[in-house]
Formats: structure tokens, sequence, C-alpha cells
């Protein structure tokens, strides 16, 4: 073979490993997107199960602090009157501690207020459209189909109210 014909084909090769490695780069690049996404979604999905277990622990200590002093006003006006009941002599807690919203990482969270100012229900501020659509405990059936997490309004009552544009927001 004489030496310009061998030089040829090995550029010749060069050039197809060159392609196969470009393709081999595309095939790693897709499969590690895929991979984030899913991360990103079982991620999400998480914290949308710290989500309702925390706005659980809300609704324990809604009913909680209604419970306790039936005939003063049934609802804390603030989160921190779950803390420390200031209805009742000494230290009373319907709450450990006001958790940070899985979802956002703060512990602020919209507040749906009765006529008198007491706190009815606590939803995240969240933005978004919830993973999980159907599947909830009876306690939240009315959670199924929900548009936005702040239609997952945690509250003593059976369906709490909605949220209105401008609800308050609390810590």
């Amino acid at each position: 073979m004489p030496s310009g014909e061998h030089a040829g084909a090995r550029r010749c090769q060069a050039g197809f490993a060159y392609l196969l490695l470009l393709g081999l780069v595309v095939v790693i690049g897709v499969a590690a997107s895929g991979a984030l996404m899913l991360g990103h979604h079982l991620s999400r999905r998480q914290a949308e199960q710290a989500l309702l277990a925390t706005g659980h622990e809300f609704e324990l200590a809604l009913r909680s602090f209604a419970a306790a002093a039936p005939g003063n006003a049934a609802r804390p006006r603030e989160l921190q009157n779950l803390l420390r009941d200031p209805r009742v002599a000494g230290v009373r807690r319907h709450l450990r501690a006001i958790r940070a919203d899985p979802l956002t990482g703060r512990a602020e969270w919209g507040l749906i207020r009765d006529s008198q100012g007491g706190i009815v229900a606590v939803y995240s501020l969240a933005p978004g459209m919830p993973i999980k659509r159907t599947g909830f405990d009876a306690s939240q059936a009315w959670f199924e189909d929900a548009s936005s997490y702040a239609d997952w309004r945690f509250s003593a009552v059976a369906q709490p109210p909605r949220p209105q544009a401008g609800a308050s927001r609390g810590r």
C-alpha cells in the first residue's frame, strides 16, 4: 500500500472515531438530563409528603387549641399562640414548633382567618401545581385535583374556605 492511501484510511478512521465519541457524549448528556429530571420529581414528591405531614400537625394543633378553652376565642390569632396558648395559666403547647414549609424552606405560611381575625386554616405559599392529585386520606379528600398548593388548606374544620386574594401571611 502506498503511503498516501494509508494516510487517507487513517484519516477516515479518525473521523469515524470522532463521530462515535460525539454520539456517546450526546447519549450521556440525554441520560444525565433524564436522571436530573427524575431526581427533581422524586424530591418534589418527598417535599409534598413532608408538607402533608406538617399540615396534619397544624390540623391537630388547631383542634387542640379549640378544645383547650371552648368558652374563650376558639381560634388562635397568631401561629405563635399554638406554641404557647395565652388563654390558659401556665404553659400549654398545641404545637412544639412552627416548622418550615418543606416546599419553600421558609417558616412562612398562608393564613385563612375568620371575621374575628382567628386563624381558620394554614396553607403553603409555594408556587406550582401539586404532583400528587389523588389518593388522599378521607380527612384531606378535598385536596383531590388541587390546582395549586394553596388549595391544600390545613384546618380543624371539615373543609376550610379558599384563600382570598391578598390573604395574610404568617410566621
